[in-house]
């Protein structure tokens, strides 16, 4: 998907220099997969005492083994 933006100038080479990447658009793009990473992260702990998993992990490997 295309996107036209209009940044600040200094905005833009802000965001190259803390991700590292040349161009604004590669910074840009690094910045927001950053982002929605965290974003994920965090619904992921929001979940936390929420959710009840059985621990049987040695349960199941065994018979993994067992086939």
């Amino acid at each position: 998907m295309r996107t036209t933006l209009s940044l600040d100038d200094e905005l833009a080479q802000g965001l190259m220099l803390a991700t590292g990447q040349k161009t604004p658009v590669a910074a840009i793009r690094q910045a927001l997969q950053e982002y929605l990473q965290q974003a994920r992260k965090q619904e992921v702990l929001a979940l936390r005492g929420q959710v009840d998993i059985e621990d049987r992990w040695r349960e199941l490997r065994q018979a993994e083994l067992a086939e």
